[in-house]
């Protein structure tokens, strides 16, 4: 059977929008231990260690909006996505048409702000996204061309382009690499279903961690032991808008494969927002540098706003109704513990309140995490890996969202 490929084509990507505005505010008595990136409006924010926050300064022609991605050992620059005016809207279904949409990588400086466009040698497609940092010389590119989508192992320059995947066997994303930098885990959108896989860096050597027809395998991670893949279960065919998932891990020899959560209890397709400000993304559960796990979990009967739509075409990789009355519950940050399967409580269950997108810093010392209430936008927070002293640090960009937050 086959697991549908459409709904989830880039479901990992962030439906941003343009911004004009450039804002740098200041985040008052809020201590941070290192730089944290964040998404608004289009734009990428970052929390510095002082607690002031402000937005890179990337104005480059026709480029609408940006998002940050990996970052390079040396904690200083980071690869940044811009994309053009999106192809897709009224009358060009997402499907087809997004991923007609130019785009263009980057190297974002800290130290000086400065910003290199790379990746432009021997280009493949206008649609390339960058997938995984592998060293300071290579990275994997996810490439998409007549709506096929391949991963290749190329030079930041673009040159020595070399197929990591093959076209046909599905679009593979959510890649990770391993402590080591030996192995890379992926999941593949595949004809066969989404699968987890473990392959070397120039995507031989392939070991399958999980599939099964039935479930829906997303998003990877590597223990900080490098045993272990970190992924979801979503059991798409009850849940069309795939709205929940199990936590799930597997060795990365592909010997074991352990579902850690029942019920579906973690919040997997967020969404948030009123009609003017909707928004979301995938979530995916988080390693703690001691080997612990963060995934929002869901409140018994938890129901969001907004309501999938199975019985129409899905044009907008969104196809939602906004129906705030039917909303229930909400969702909270859990530490498990992934031996005992013992799970601690971080942030309190409130309903109407979902709090998301947990991330450690690297010296476990603090957690950023997203929150929002039913209907409204959400706004990027902090607290101690004990889940105390929770703060706001900010709302984005004219109070209208914080999103995706990660450490550098």
């Amino acid at each position: 059977m086959h697991a549908p490929r459409t709904r989830r084509e880039f479901l990992a990507a962030t439906a941003l929008t343009p911004a004009v505005l450039a804002l740098v505010a200041r985040a008052a008595d809020v201590p941070v231990a290192s730089r944290l990136l964040f998404t608004s409006q289009g734009r990428t924010g970052l929390v510095t260690d002082d607690g002031a926050v402000r937005y890179l300064d990337l104005n480059r022609p026709n480029q609408v909006t940006w998002q940050p991605g990996p970052a390079f050992d040396d904690g200083r620059r980071i690869v940044l996505l811009s994309m053009e005016p999106r192809r897709d809207g009224p009358g060009r279904p997402f499907a087809e048409y997004y991923t007609q949409t130019p785009t263009h990588i980057w190297i974002f400086d800290f130290a000086d702000d400065s910003l290199r466009e790379i990746c432009t040698r021997d280009r493949l497609a206008p649609f390339e996204t960058p997938a995984l940092l592998l060293s300071d010389e290579r990275m994997l590119v996810q490439v998409v061309r007549e709506g096929v989508g391949q991963i290749y192992n190329m030079r930041l320059d673009g040159s020595d382009a070399r197929a990591f995947t093959r076209a046909g066997e599905g679009l593979p994303y959510g890649l990770s690499l391993s402590p080591d930098g030996r192995r890379v885990a992926f999941h593949l959108a595949s004809p066969q279903g989404y699968q987890v896989w473990t392959s070397d860096t120039e995507g031989r050597d392939r070991t399958r961690v999980a599939a099964d027809g039935e479930h829906l395998y997303f998003g990877t991670s590597w223990s900080p032991d490098g045993e272990w893949i970190l992924y979801v279960d979503c059991r798409y065919r009850d849940d069309p808008g795939h709205d929940w998932a199990d936590v799930c891990i597997g060795r990365a020899d592909g010997s074991a494969h352990r579902v850690l959560t029942s019920g579906q209890a973690m919040w997997f397709a967020a969404t948030y927002g009123n009609r003017e400000t909707k928004g979301g993304g995938s979530n995916v559960p988080a390693w703690t540098p001691e080997g612990t796990i963060l995934y929002p979990r869901r409140t018994p009967g938890a129901r969001v706003a907004w309501q999938y739509q199975p019985d129409r075409a899905d044009v907008d990789h969104f196809n939602r109704d906004f129906l705030p009355g039917e909303a229930r519950g909400g969702t909270q940050i859990v530490r498990l513990d992934p031996v005992s399967g013992a799970e601690t409580a971080l942030t309190p269950s409130t309903p109407g309140v979902w709090d998301f997108r947990a991330t450690a810093l690297p010296d476990g010392r603090q957690i950023a995490f997203c929150r929002v209430a039913t209907g409204q936008p959400p706004s990027l927070w902090i607290m101690n890996a004990d889940g105390s002293h929770p703060r706001r640090i900010t709302t984005g960009i004219d109070g209208q969202g914080a999103d995706h937050p990660r450490w550098v």
